[in-house]
């Protein structure tokens, strides 16, 4: 028994030593890109990049700890002989995986996923991209690597799966491997925290470089295999070409937007709720007692009354508000770095203009790729339930609300203008707990995230109030807004766009006017365009238009699980793919918004895979 638990040991060590190889292997072929990031970055790398090598590792386990289970009755040579033969397999494997990164990595700029394997279906034709000395130095590079790794694993680590006996009494050795092959879930999905591993969980730099040297590539190519998604358009509604002149019409530059703002460099605060809907907000027409302090704010700046989320769900929302990237509808771009990487955005935008950027969320960071996406994104600073204190988080998702915007609060008496600062809240989040006396009685559900609102909404109020006292707030823009609704009644459908649509008030010293309403309506998309209009710079945002410019055209798209919705001035159209159907048409012209969403999605989703 003592055997096994030590070879087992030993098997983790060696795959952990192969993996910090790999990474020394990466390094070294790309030595101008790290000689550039400097010795502290990178080895900073090894640490981050354990995550991912550790769930490697407990992948690569599977089968041999499932194997020597019946070891423990059955013994002979057959188990030395399968681990051996198994582990230069997957050496090789690797060796073919980490070898072809790191030749591609120079002319993608990202780590290797599944996407080579598909040019595999037309073998003639990938290797017509590459020439015979690239074919040459790849194969001789995978197999000195395979018979380095080979070699040291004969010499050094074979050895431990040698003389095996049978256990005695058997049943206790089958039980306590049974149960330890099922612990391999935890290092598989990292740990047990409510979101399981992924690429950015390993993100720590606002270097790109940096980042991707910790990922574990032979990680990343099977996390992609597995979750794979289409590599063909499944929106395919008609001519590409036709379908760009639709949307291009959709999105075509307006005239000289209205300038609402005093000042072309003020700061910038996002505040972005958790699950806010217009029917819990009193100045949308929604319910009046839930959000007094958002109904008050709302008669001070300046209202978006037909506001709608780009998705359902919040890792949909930040690409839409931060990069001007919708949501698609079955897949999310936050959770590929690769293609974050490629987004424009915004923070990264300030930071060249000289802003100081933050990103402040006091959940897990790691959850839907979060932490990738905001380092692509460009924040220099980010703040995450790590930075607070355990004792103040609820049950399931990080710290409560009152103490991020006290937390902030003291962040910003010393403030560096100009700056961004982009905040995120959670307490509106399921389970619905906040340490807050309830306001409305009731333990249903929806009374509880009524409560979990209502608690979010005071603290704002709050903080809000405490900076109009501040000597930032008269060049301060705030853009206050939700990431998402939410369906809180079984009998509402899952595309019903009152799912979707959601506040946004701007406020702050920076505006020139106040007590206004905008009634055009427009989408999470819409916010980084209509912002650097305000501020007299343009950018390059495909799928937004200028919420503030008089003859932009009025209209939202947004998506669900399989469909989307298209909402103008005076048509409905909602669409379920699976269904090859609309679900819903109203107004005076259905069709015609039918088309132009058909068309925006096409475009959209034909964009998302070339990125």
């Amino acid at each position: 028994m003592k055997k096994r638990i030590k070879a087992i040991l030993f098997y983790v060590i060696f795959w952990i030593l192969f993996f910090f190889g790999a990474r020394l292997f990466f390094i070294f072929t790309h030595f101008y890109e790290a000689s550039a990031a400097g010795f502290g970055s990178l080895a900073a790398t090894f640490y981050y990049g354990l995550k991912l090598d550790i769930s490697a590792t407990g992948y690569i386990f599977l089968i041999p700890l499932l194997l020597m289970i019946p070891d423990v009755y059955f013994t002979g040579k057959w188990y030395h002989i399968f681990i051996r033969w198994y582990t230069y397999i997957i050496i090789i494997i690797s060796a073919l995986i980490i070898t072809g990164d790191t030749f591609l990595y120079r002319y993608w700029g990202y780590r290797m996923d599944i996407t080579p394997f598909m040019y595999l279906k037309t073998p003639k034709d990938a290797a017509a991209s590459v020439t015979s000395i690239q074919m040459i130095e790849f194969f001789a590079a995978a197999a000195l690597s395979s018979a380095l790794f080979i070699f040291l694993y004969r010499k050094l680590f074979d050895r431990f799966f040698t003389g095996f006996e049978r256990v005695k009494p058997w049943f206790p050795a089958v039980l306590f491997f049974l149960i330890l092959w099922g612990s391999l879930l935890i290092p598989i999905r990292g740990g047990v925290g409510l979101a399981p591993i992924n690429a950015g969980s390993v993100y720590f730099s606002n270097d790109i470089f940096v980042n991707h040297t910790a990922v574990n590539v032979v990680w990343n190519v099977g996390s992609s295999y597995i979750n794979k998604k289409p590599s063909v358009n499944p929106y395919k509604f008609g001519d590409l070409n036709e379908a760009m002149e639709m949307k291009d019409s959709l999105i075509a530059k307006a005239d000289t937007p209205s300038i609402i703002l005093n000042s072309q460099r003020p700061n910038i605060l996002f505040i972005i709720l958790e699950s806010y809907g217009n029917s819990l907000v009193g100045s949308l027409g929604g319910d009046p007692l839930t959000t007094p302090n958002l109904n008050r704010l709302s008669k001070e700046g300046v209202l978006f009354t037909n506001f709608y989320a780009s998705g359902n769900r919040t890792d949909k929302a930040m690409p839409a508000i931060l990069d001007g990237y919708p949501a698609q509808p079955a897949v999310s771009i936050m959770k590929e770095p690769k293609k974050t990487q490629s987004l424009p955005g915004l923070a990264m935008r300030f930071e060249g203009l000289g802003y100081k950027s933050s990103f402040w969320y006091g959940g897990d960071i790691d959850f839907a790729n979060f932490n990738s996406f905001v380092l692509n994104s460009g924040f220099r600073y980010v703040i995450t339930k790590d930075n607070f204190n355990p004792r103040d988080f609820n049950s399931k998702w990080g710290v409560h609300d009152h103490i991020l915007f006290s937390v902030l609060k003291d962040s910003m008496q010393n403030f560096r203008d100009p700056f961004l600062y982009v905040v995120l809240t959670l307490s509106s989040h399921e389970p619905f707990e906040v340490p807050m006396e309830p306001v409305f009685t009731g333990n249903e559900e929806y009374t509880k995230f009524r409560n979990s609102v209502s608690y979010t909404d005071k603290y704002l109020g709050s903080f809000i109030d405490w900076a109009k006292t501040t000597s930032w707030w008269g060049n301060t823009l705030v853009i206050i807004t939700a990431d998402h609704c939410r369906r809180s009644f079984s009998d509402t459908p899952v595309y019903s766009e009152e799912i979707f649509r959601i506040p946004m008030l701007w406020l702050g010293g920076a505006l020139s006017v106040s007590g206004i309403t905008i009634d055009k309506i427009g989408s999470q998309v819409d916010i980084p365009i209509t912002l650097l209009h305000q501020m007299g710079l343009d950018g390059d945002y495909p799928f937004a238009k200028d919420l503030l410019a008089e003859n932009s055209h009025s209209f939202a798209f947004y998506t669900f699980n399989e469909g989307f919705g298209f909402i103008t001035d005076s048509s409905k159209y909602i669409y379920d793919h699976k269904a090859r159907a609309s679900v819903l048409e109203e107004g005076k012209d259905p069709e015609s918004a039918g088309r132009f969403g058909k068309a925006f999605l096409q475009v959209l989703y034909d964009d998302f895979l070339k990125r």
